[in-house]
């Protein structure tokens, strides 16, 4: 009987793979490294605050410093009026990291509500964080308050005299190359020491 090669040959098994599993695995930052970026990033936005704060330019600041009042003369004829005579110092403070340079300093006065005049003064420079003293004397003469005559006198005899004051200045910061304009406008209400010696009647 004749034979094949087909045969002498079985089928080998074949070997069981069991199924593979792969994990990922994500790199693993200590916790005291998240901790010491976390005080990095706060510290850095603390310092970036207070450089913008410092840097920030500020507005200076007006303030009337002293007002002496020197001269009441209250006038009848020919119709009633008064003249006033007073001595002002003015202190604009720079309270910014910059310079600054103002072209007017406008100081405007007033009692219970109407004006009575104002004086300007000259172009200046502040220092940075520095002071400049303005003095002046204003005098207001034929100034009518028909209807606060009683209310002046009054003030008169008490010893100070009430009056309404509005500084504004005008000028510009110096920002290395640039120039940064400003303009401020501050109404205060200032009390005048006086003496009724200090006033007559015409």
């Amino acid at each position: 009987m004749a034979t094949s090669k087909a045969d002498y040959y079985t089928a080998l098994p074949v070997p069981y793979q069991p199924a593979q599993n792969y994990v990922v695995l994500a790199p693993y930052y200590p916790s005291t490294n998240r901790r010491r970026w976390r005080v990095i990033l706060a510290v850095s936005l603390a310092l970036l605050s207070a450089i913008v704060y410092i840097f920030w330019p500020s507005d200076p600041d007006v303030k009337i410093v002293r007002l002496h009042l020197r001269r009441i003369q209250i006038h009848t004829v020919p119709r009633v009026a008064v003249d006033i005579s007073m001595f002002v110092t003015v202190r604009v403070r720079n309270t910014g990291v910059y310079s600054m340079d103002y072209n007017a300093l406008d100081v405007a006065f007033g009692y219970r509500g109407k004006n009575l005049g104002h004086v300007t003064s000259e172009q200046g420079h502040v220092r940075a964080r520095a002071s400049s003293y303005v003095d002046a004397q204003l005098d207001f003469n034929g100034v009518r308050l028909l209807s606060d005559v009683v209310y002046l006198l009054e003030d008169l005899a008490k010893g100070t005299v009430p009056f309404d004051t509005v500084t504004e200045i005008k000028g510009q910061l110096g920002l290395f190359f640039f120039e940064i304009p400003l303009s401020v406008k501050t109404p205060i209400l200032l009390l005048s020491t006086c003496k009724l010696a200090g006033s007559s009647w015409g």
